[in-house]
């Protein structure tokens, strides 16, 4: 039995109990609604209990099934705006997990290119050093160079000068020969060694 037949019922059953003790009462003129002849009892009855189809039929089916469908759609809209909260709370989880995530490769990637900049800066002072060193030591080797060749002419330079003043003072000129073996005897007894 449905909702709709369990109240029609009991409209019904509340009616008789009004009605039949107002009938066992007995009949009077006292003017007392409840007080009558058993035909307008059986009327009245007849009449309410088709109100109570015509209405159960036609008015509180459509409202009872009206309600219904309210209670119903209020509870799926519950649902639904459950569901949607669930989704809504998992959906914000993997954005800040994604977003910590990003947060960690960030702060990764910073302290990489850190390292990296560390890296390159020591390359390249090391690659600085170097090239200053080998600079150094080029400029050194060209200063060795330069002194040995300015020592060289200046033995060259002595020599001929030894030469031109003692041919002066022999009155004679030199050869060739005896030119290059003064200046080498020369050069040999001021440096010590054979020049080149």
């Amino acid at each position: 039995m449905n909702r709709h037949n369990q109240r029609a019922l009991a409209a019904v059953l509340v009616m008789i109990f009004i009605v039949v003790p107002a009938f066992a009462a007995g009949e009077g003129g006292d003017g007392n609604i409840f007080t009558g002849d058993l035909g307008n009892m059986i009327w009245t009855l007849v009449v309410f209990g088709l109100v109570v189809l015509v209405l159960g039929k036609f008015a509180w089916g459509p409202i009872l099934d009206g309600l219904q469908q309210r209670e119903n759609f209020i509870h799926d809209s519950l649902e639904k705006a459950r569901e949607d909260r669930d989704s809504a709370e998992q959906r914000l989880k993997e954005y800040e997990a994604k977003l910590n995530s990003a947060r960690a490769e960030a702060t990764h990637i910073v302290e990489e290119g850190r390292r990296d900049a560390e890296v390159l800066r020591g390359r390249i002072e090391q690659e600085a050093r170097e090239e200053a060193d080998k600079a150094l030591q080029r400029a050194k080797r060209e200063i060795d160079i330069a002194r040995e060749t300015a020592v060289k002419e200046l033995y060259v330079l002595s020599g001929n000068m030894a030469t031109t003043l003692a041919g002066q003072i022999v009155g004679r000129e030199l050869k060739a020969e005896d030119h290059k073996r003064l200046i080498s005897d020369s050069i040999k007894g001021l440096t010590g060694s054979e020049p080149n």
